[in-house]
């Protein structure tokens, strides 16, 4: 059924793509009276053979028009009077030219009736990502919100230039932000003399970034691997199987440590191996410190404390991914309709 959801899906997107494609090879040939004889959305004929299967399952005419909707589903055409297109009617083209059609019209016109589809293409997707923007504006994660929420995980690429986990970033460069996504924005990034400023046990850090730093960033994972905000270690979601080590050279899934014990969303870490923990890396820190053969886990849900002892041997994770971000921990923006139109386009 998903796939059936999905596939339809598809063939409306590509539906309302190609129909807003023809539409402008359409209305660029009515402006230039140019006459358009079919207009139809897929093939109502048997592509490429034209002379194959020819049917519609909707057709009606308007002017010297026909609309409809062919019976192939792939693509669609418009049938300009005068030009060789999809339906390769050739037997029109051995008459002599006719006012109306589309070969008795001046190069400049016959171009831009040849390239309204990709131009309405064009004008189309900047009007909806306008109006996205317009409507729904922005959000973001507040720089404020995570420095009082722990601050920033380090990862391979922070600790390289210095940074620790706990840090609080308050400045780029000296200035304010707001966006946490301003700390790995490119102009930071490949800027002569750039550094962050960073809260470190009550005391401010300059954090000085490598003039060749942005080498490091090429690619989507490289990228991933430099900072993050501190994520509270609360279960958001359960992973029912995890890898387990059979022996140094096999490695298989098994039922994971979380769904044996039974872990729900929302659970809260409080320790583990009777550690004190808060945050996501902290059980990380501790659960991939060594191989043992047991692991313990103090947790609490709702009002209750729950403590768990499980077999560990095999494993290196507990098998959970954390809660992720609500809604109202977000920051929202509005734009005008002229910074709209800037971002939209």
């Amino acid at each position: 059924m998903e796939g059936m959801i999905m596939t339809a899906q598809l063939l409306l997107s590509l539906s309302i793509l190609i129909a807003v494609h023809e539409w402008g090879h359409y209305i660029t040939a009515r402006m230039f009276n140019i006459r358009v004889e079919k207009f139809y959305l897929f093939f109502d004929f048997l592509f490429p053979m034209a002379n194959v299967l020819n049917f519609s399952l909707f057709k009606y005419k308007k002017g010297d028009t026909e609309f409809g909707i062919g019976w192939f589903p792939l693509g669609g055409y418009v049938k300009i009077a005068g030009m060789v297109d999809e339906s390769m009617d050739k037997e029109q083209m051995k008459q002599a030219p006719q006012p109306w059609e589309f070969r008795a019209k001046p190069a400049w016109q016959r171009l831009i009736v040849m390239l309204g589809g990709i131009i309405v293409n064009v004008i189309t997707g900047v009007l909806i990502f306008v109006g996205l923007t317009y409507f729904l504006g922005d959000t973001y994660i507040p720089k404020d919100f995570i420095n009082n929420n722990g601050g920033i995980q380090a990862l391979e690429l922070g600790e390289q230039i210095g940074f620790k986990t706990g840090d609080k970033i308050v400045k780029i460069n000296g200035n304010d932000f707001a966006d946490f996504q301003e700390v790995i924005k490119p102009d930071v990034l490949l800027s002569q003399d750039s550094y962050y400023t960073v809260l470190r046990d009550g005391q401010e850090v300059r954090i000085d970034i490598p003039s060749n730093f942005i080498e490091n960033f090429n690619s989507k994972e490289a990228a991933s691997n430099f900072l993050i905000p501190r994520i509270p270690a609360v279960v958001g979601r359960i992973s029912k199987v995890a890898p387990y080590k059979v022996n140094d050279s096999t490695t298989v899934e098994k039922e994971s440590i979380s769904n044996k014990v039974g872990l729900k969303p929302g659970d809260k870490f409080l320790e583990v191996d009777g550690k004190p923990v808060t945050y996501q890396d902290e059980v990380m820190s501790i659960v991939k410190a060594g191989p043992r053969d047991s692991i313990s886990f103090k947790i609490q849900r709702d009002a209750s404390i729950l403590t768990f002892t499980e077999s560990f041997k095999g494993y290196d994770v507990i098998g959970f991914l954390p809660q992720a971000l609500d809604k109202d921990q977000l920051a929202y923006v509005n734009y005008g309709i002229g910074e709209s139109i800037g971002l939209g386009t």
